[in-house]
């Protein structure tokens, strides 16, 4: 059981960090050059690349390797479920203290 919970916890912090979750949302389309994702998220190549090993060895992403170039993509698409439901409890609250103010 307690292995349970830190894997669940590995996930989730494999997520939960800006950078991180840019990487995710321009994997969303599919398997990416390295050398297309650092540009792309706007970050340096060496915050970029220990990023996407962090994310790797939590499960979330794989690779592949085709000549000099590595390759990466979400590794199971219910990570993306995450992140959208992430991203709707994002919005709600946003509403709800929106809300708030106005009746302030």
């Amino acid at each position: 059981m307690k292995e349970l919970i830190e894997l669940r916890a590995e996930i989730l912090k494999a997520l939960a960090q800006p950078t991180r979750l840019k990487i995710i949302d321009f994997l969303r389309d599919g398997e990416r050059c390295v050398c297309e994702i650092f540009p792309a998220i706007a970050e340096e190549q060496s915050n970029t690349s220990r990023h996407l090993s962090m994310m790797l060895s939590a499960g979330v992403l794989s690779r592949r390797k085709d000549g000099l170039k590595i390759y990466y993509k979400i590794k199971q698409p219910e990570v993306l479920q995450v992140v959208d439901i992430v991203t709707l409890i994002v919005k709600q609250e946003i509403s709800v203290r929106h809300e708030l103010l106005m009746s302030a």
